[in-house]
């Protein structure tokens, strides 16, 4: 694996794993996933901005974020807003984000009609850069088929690549 390549596959029918190396120390990398000015930078596609980020970076916290479409020429997606939400149920610094990740409204209020995804961040220390491997679990292969038909896979690829060049930044 290339330290740009993001490397995919399904578990189970339901659990997407995604993997990944930064060339950045462990500490650095999970940095990135609990601090709300770092976020802003990196989450998201490409042409999507953060303008709204609060995060309450324990077990039991709360990250509320929204996306916004900022390019025109994505089209019908320009000026859309995406809002999510993610309840932490374990933090393990720096080694492990677990959470409950939500689609949900401005107010916070989550979607029920969107499916809600487990996910586990594993962040391993490779001597000066981290592979972080990450297990999205969803309750039914249709719910994982239905976010990978949204597009799911390009959008994580282009965040990773976002966080990978704001890790470039800050080295």
């Amino acid at each position: 694996m290339t330290n740009n390549a993001m490397v995919s596959r399904v578990e189970n029918d339901r659990v997407l794993v995604l993997e990944r190396v930064f060339d950045a120390p462990r500490e650095l990398v999970f940095n990135m996933f609990k601090e709300a000015e770092h976020l802003k930078v990196w989450w998201g596609p490409r042409g999507w901005e953060i303008p709204v980020c609060k995060v309450d970076f324990r077990p039991g916290g709360v990250w509320h974020y929204c996306m916004k479409c900022v390019d025109r020429n994505q089209g019908d997606f320009y000026g859309m807003e995406s809002w999510g939400k993610a309840v932490y149920k374990e933090i393990v610094e720096p080694e492990k984000i677990v959470y409950t990740d939500y689609f949900s409204d401005a107010e916070g209020r989550e979607n029920d009609t969107m499916p809600a995804t487990e996910v586990t961040m594993e962040f391993i220390d490779l001597g000066g850069k981290t592979k972080l491997v990450c297990f999205n679990e969803y309750v039914t292969a249709e719910a994982l088929k239905s976010v990978i038909d949204m597009g799911m896979l390009q959008g994580i690829t282009e965040t990773w690549d976002r966080l990978e060049e704001r890790l470039n930044e800050l080295k």
